[in-house]
């Protein structure tokens, strides 16, 4: 069968490993111009992302008021407004980039139509100038953020599909410029909505909150980050895991998790990003510990310590959950793949299948602790602590280790995982307390 490039407009025949996307009555593919050749595109791609670090992004919400955010916080909604089509339009040509049979994976497509909506969207909106137009922008990027939703697990989908066909450092790359560049736009949208709702609430005579700019906590106690995601994992039902721990038989309650080290330890970060982690791993060691000991009447505990530095925040998490290494996993950094080659759970038909669901459920998945703890409290009647953390239960859908990563290092920190084989498994999250590192957003 014979494809035309839309790139040299010739007629190629097959199709792997082109970069291109073809015409194809088979699938429900885009014919649309706008795949290669795009003036438009070409212009904002030709751009470098304007990187900030954390400390900015505090600095541009301070002592926020109306008329600062008509006059010089103009210049932050008109940043926002056009820095973000120019960092969509480096991953339209990232997936431009993939070869055909990648971009005709299930899911890999609609991701690329949502990425180019956007992107058409932003380049065409407005300046900003008013109040008004700026409750309009709110309004605007709100749905944006809400349109992305399935972005996720459409793409974890499409490459977990596709991982024959990409060398694991290709598919791995690919996937982490794609994943950082999602994170480092929904900052700038939530931030800049976070801080306008400030502003209308002293607009209306309310009280701000004080402990908060835009979404960075300046003043984010770790010891408490940590009770709150544990306090919520132990109220979960034991069986909540059930599609891995048939043969459990124990009733005991979920471990308990003891906190030491620096436990007056506060730093300047975005909560959702540590929480997340921190939900992530916790919620790891919890099911490899029910796992480890199928038949105690009392799990062993889960160690995190808390160590404040001059210049990082490092937690780390121990469990006695028998490690990470199996047939299929060789390495712990293996766990942060979505190659099949080094991860060979990324190509199961349960995990496969558990990601069809969420790429189709009109919740999708946003990767915040928030969605997950609303949607087990809605599931099991007890009461979300605080209402803000969570990341929807995903079936066992290979995400939260990636996604931890990719938070992790964000704004330069790291994760490292250390498996104590037969025994547990201690993980090192750091993260700089600074803020002066720039998002590691590559291009």
């Amino acid at each position: 069968m014979s494809w035309q490039c839309r790139w040299c407009r010739g007629s190629i025949s097959g199709g792997a490993g082109h970069g291109w996307l073809a015409t194809s009555p088979r699938r429900g593919i885009s014919t649309a111009v706008h795949f290669y050749q795009n003036r438009q595109l070409e212009l904002y791609a030709a751009k470098q992302a304007q990187r900030l670090t954390l400390r900015q992004l505090v600095f541009f919400g301070r002592n926020m008021n109306e008329e600062r955010l008509i006059k010089a916080w103009a210049l932050h909604a008109n940043y926002v407004r056009t820095e973000l089509p120019v960092r969509i339009a480096h991953r339209l040509r990232d997936m431009q980039a993939l070869p055909y049979v990648v971009m005709n994976q299930e899911g890999v497509t609609k991701v690329y139509e949502l990425y180019w909506s956007a992107f058409d969207k932003f380049r065409r909106h407005p300046e900003i100038n008013t109040v008004a137009d700026n409750d309009a922008f709110c309004v605007f990027l709100r749905g944006i953020l809400d349109e992305h939703k399935a972005a996720i697990p459409n793409l974890s989908l499409g490459l977990s599909l596709a991982s024959p066909y990409l060398a694991p450092d290709r598919l791995d790359s690919f996937m982490r410029r794609m994943l950082v560049s999602r994170i480092s736009r929904r900052v700038l949208a939530e931030h800049h909505i976070a801080l306008s709702k400030i502003v209308a609430l002293e607009r209306d005579g309310d009280t701000s909150p004080k402990d908060n700019v835009g979404i960075i906590y300046t003043h984010l106690c770790v010891k408490d980050s940590i009770e709150k995601c544990a306090r919520f994992l132990r109220k979960r039902p034991l069986d909540i895991d059930r599609d891995a721990i048939q043969s459990a038989t124990s009733e005991a309650a979920w471990s308990e998790v003891v906190i030491d080290g620096h436990l007056d330890t506060r730093f300047a970060y975005i909560r959702e990003h540590l929480e997340y982690i921190i939900f992530e791993l916790l919620k790891n060691s919890f099911r490899a510990t029910r796992l480890r000991h199928p038949d105690a009447s009392a799990l062993p505990p889960i160690c995190a310590t808390v160590v404040s530095g001059e210049n990082d925040i490092c937690i780390r998490i121990s469990d006695q959950g028998g490690g990470l290494l199996s047939p299929e996993i060789q390495s712990p950094s293996d766990l942060f793949s979505f190659s099949h080659i080094r991860n060979a759970t990324r190509l199961h038909d349960a995990r496969l299948g558990a990601l069809r669901t969420i790429s189709t459920s009109s919740r999708g998945m946003t990767a915040t602790v928030d969605e997950q703890l609303k949607l087990l409290q809605s599931g099991t009647g007890y009461a979300d602590p605080e209402q803000e953390a969570g990341v929807m239960p995903h079936p066992r859908i290979g995400i939260g280790l990636p996604m931890s990563n990719i938070f992790a290092t964000y704004f330069g920190g790291s994760l490292e995982l250390v498996s104590l084989d037969g025994y547990g498994t201690d993980v090192y999250l750091r993260l700089p307390r600074l803020g002066t590192n720039l998002e590691g957003i590559e291009v």
